[in-house]
């Protein structure tokens, strides 16, 4: 009889047990705490929405969502470079160069953080820094035709014809249908006298795509011998690109000391 007894006490109180632990369910909500694979997976998700937003010019937004897919993740050298873009789109470029370190910091073999960083440089007009990134970036991806081109930009800024030619040169074997190196290298030759192999080049990167620079240029070298024709492309350039009117915009674009006289000179009159 005691053992009876003493089994139904213990089932009452287990039951009691086990019903008073539902009853605390019941009152306490539940709660669920993500896994750190679930917050990478979302720090991405939400990395790659930033990414579109800079796509499609939502610049503001754009930084909003990388800085929120950073301090979920501060780990992907990805979110950190998304939002160095996001940074440099918004002309922040201070913040973009210590995003750019963070992302160095964490993995220094992708050859992106390196040709954003010469991307900032060449915004707050360090061009010694920026040629100095972009080598970086090369010696990691050595087939990258648009780096090369960008590096050559630099050379050609700095009035070193030559080896901006070579640069571009590079660039041309690397994608043969690359226009704007082979525009490039017209202006290049250009201040190096060389007229003739300008309007070849010209003529050439007007095949592939009739942008209105290498139609200008074009415009540029022909006016020596034909002025009626020089005005005929520059109009036709002008027409497609109106900003080339503008000497500072055509220096942006760098157009150098000789081909911008011979336009001035030509078509101002």
């Amino acid at each position: 009889m005691k053992k009876f007894l003493k089994k139904t006490i213990w089932i009452f109180l287990i039951s009691f047990y086990c019903f008073q632990i539902e009853i605390v369910r019941a009152i306490v909500p539940y709660y669920y705490l993500p896994t750190i694979k679930n917050l990478q997976k979302q720090s991405l998700y939400i990395g790659k929405n930033a990414y579109q937003l800079l796509y499609f010019g939502q610049y503001e937004d754009s930084l909003k969502l990388a800085k929120l897919a950073v301090k979920i993740n501060a780990k992907d050298e990805k979110l950190w470079l998304i939002l160095a873009e996001a940074q440099i789109a918004n002309k922040k470029y201070k913040n973009a160069l210590n995003s750019l370190n963070k992302a160095e910091q964490i993995n220094s073999s992708i050859s992106e953080i390196y040709f954003a960083r010469s991307n900032v440089y060449l915004k707050i007009s360090q061009k010694t820094k920026a040629k100095s990134a972009l080598e970086k970036g090369i010696k990691i991806e050595p087939n990258n035709h648009k780096a090369i081109f960008q590096l050559g930009n630099i050379l050609l800024m700095e009035k070193n014809y030559l080896g901006a030619i070579k640069l571009f040169d590079k660039s041309i074997k690397l994608k043969p249908d690359f226009w704007q190196a082979i525009n490039n290298q017209g202006l290049a030759y250009f201040e190096r006298n060389n007229i003739n192999l300008s309007i070849k080049l010209f003529e050439s990167a007007i095949s592939i795509e009739e942008n209105a620079e290498p139609l200008l240029g074009l415009a540029s070298c022909l006016n020596i011998y034909d002025n009626k024709l020089a005005i005929q492309l520059a109009k036709k350039a002008l027409a497609k690109d109106p900003k080339y009117v503008n000497y500072e915009y055509r220096k942006e674009q760098l157009w150098g000391g000789k081909i911008t006289s011979q336009h001035r000179n030509s078509f101002t009159k």
